[in-house]
């Protein structure tokens, strides 16, 4: 007989409603704060603030640097998925971390340098301004896209369409980010160059990075004003793939794998923390009190939570292994709020896995997740990486799961997995860009936390009240009696929902 068997069900989030409470003005939605912990980390706690709590999963369809770039702009973060070779993992967190900084090492050509090949370094990667340096690094003029054709140009040097230092403002020795903002803000370029008294470039400021905080003033940085970059990474080639992704700059590590409660994910976590100090890991993923112990213990600065659940996963039905995601997260919210009584260390539990609508969001909080992963919201926007496809007269975007054949396909060459699948493949309804379709969904989470009563997501742990409605109240609360254009008639449409 096996050791425990549980009687009661486990539960999914939609099996829970929220109970409203005393709403005052200090829980209007407009003073709602949605900001929430990324990980442990007492030297840096502002480093690693979300200010909302969405991450994109590490997914080959979901997180890539365009999706990370625009996700940590609004408040959230990508992790970048590992199932790929190390270099080119790397390559995005590189270039998530040089897309906007406040002091930035830039890419130079030399005088000498031909335009072709400047051309092709612009092309690769993506940058429209070069710094134009002799073999001492002092700095002569700059070359942008302007200031040349790639056709006509192409046999010409640098230093032959380049603009002179002497139309440019240059800051001398500037180590104060605000004053070399103040400087630049006083000019009339688009870029200021840090020189030191000898002329020797050593950094660029970009006005573009100013108007950008400002444009996104939730945005997630770093202490140099750089976006932050979370790198997910596995339990086989860790040690080469971390020491790839920390010198490309990734902020944090999130171990990716779907059973987390194993001594090859211990051994990761321990390795990384005592040679890699400085970097948070992320755990996962477990569902358990037991697992989220285990990980804390070796050193997890986040855990994430859940087995099975996601719309792509079918983990449950290989290997019979899960369990549902309320239950996941209150089991393991008890253990985490212990955890903090006993230690003061407070590590932030991320749900992960079947998390669909703004509903679904503001439950797995309410029950005690700090944050939420989502997949097959992201994947629909166009920042996701798939193409775009039309099926049926419908925009689509694949969607598949990192333990389908596809993503496996890639770690079976490489580690002899793969024997069988945990995901399937599939499309999703093409939805637009991430910021024309987030601000609905974190208008709703607040709209439901002002009917709570609470103000931020402190709050709505504590004071949160929730019950499990029955499947007639989950259909009650669906439209009934009437007739729903597009829908066919009341038959069809809960035909539909219930396969009645």
């Amino acid at each position: 007989m096996a050791k425990n068997i549980y009687r009661g069900p486990s539960r999914t989030l939609m099996e829970y409603s929220l109970l409203p409470s005393h709403s005052t003005p200090e829980t209007n939605i407009d003073q709602i704060d949605l900001s929430t912990p990324l990980v442990f980390w007492e030297e840096a706690k502002d480093k690693f603030s979300l200010r909302l709590p969405l991450v994109s999963a590490a997914m080959q369809s979901v997180s890539g640097v365009r999706m990370a770039i625009e996700l940590t702009k609004l408040g959230g973060t990508s992790f970048i998925f590992c199932s790929q070779p190390i270099p080119e993992q790397a390559e995005m967190i590189r270039r998530i971390k040089s897309h906007k900084a406040g002091f930035v090492k830039p890419q130079t050509v030399y005088t000498d340098t031909l335009i072709k090949d400047v051309h092709k370094i612009r092309e690769e990667k993506g940058f429209s301004t070069f710094p134009v340096i002799d073999k001492k690094r002092k700095l002569l003029g700059f070359l942008n896209k302007y200031d040349y054709d790639p056709y006509q140009h192409s046999k010409l040097k640098a230093i032959d369409r380049m603009s002179p230092l002497s139309e440019f403002e240059v800051g001398v020795n500037i180590t104060d980010l605000k004053k070399a903002n103040s400087v630049l803000m006083e000019s009339h370029q688009h870029v200021l160059p840090i020189v030191d008294d000898e002329s020797k470039l050593l950094y660029l400021v970009f006005r573009k990075d100013i108007q950008d905080h400002l444009n996104n003033p939730k945005q997630v940085v770093d202490e140099n004003k750089r976006l932050i970059a979370v790198a997910a990474i596995n339990t086989h080639d860790y040690k080469e793939r971390v020491k790839a992704l920390v010198q490309a700059g990734a902020d944090v590590l999130a171990v990716d794998t779907s059973d987390g409660h194993t001594s090859y994910q211990q051994e990761t976590l321990n390795w990384i923390e005592k040679n890699y100090p400085k970097i948070p890991i992320i755990g996962g993923n477990i569902i358990t009190a037991d697992g989220f112990r285990f990980l804390v213990d070796a050193g997890a600065a986040a855990v994430k939570v859940g087995m099975g659940g996601g719309s792509i996963c079918i983990t449950q039905e290989q290997k019979g292994t899960g369990r549902g995601l309320a239950t996941s997260i209150i089991k393991v919210a008890e253990a985490r709020d212990e955890y903090y009584k006993k230690t003061g260390k407070y590590i932030p539990v991320i749900a992960d896995g079947g998390i669909v609508t703004a509903k679904d969001i503001v439950v797995a909080l309410a029950l005690g997740a700090d944050y939420v992963m989502m997949g097959r919201y992201f994947a629909r926007m166009y920042e996701s990486p798939p193409e775009k496809v039309v099926i049926n007269n419908r925009v689509m975007k694949p969607y598949w799961g990192e333990g389908s054949k596809r993503a496996q396909n890639w770690k079976k060459a490489r580690y002899n997995q793969g024997k069988f699948v945990e995901g399937v493949e599939g499309f999703v309804e093409y939805a637009g860009r991430l910021r024309n379709n987030i601000d609905e969904v974190i208008t709703k989470i607040k709209a439901t936390m002002s009917t709570c009563g609470v103000k931020n997501i402190a709050e709505l742990h504590k004071q949160a009240e929730l019950e499990i409605v029955s499947r007639l109240s989950i259909r009650e609360g669906k439209p009934h009696d009437v007739y729903l254009p597009g829908e066919g008639t009341k038959r069809d449409y809960y035909a539909r929902e219930w396969g009645e």
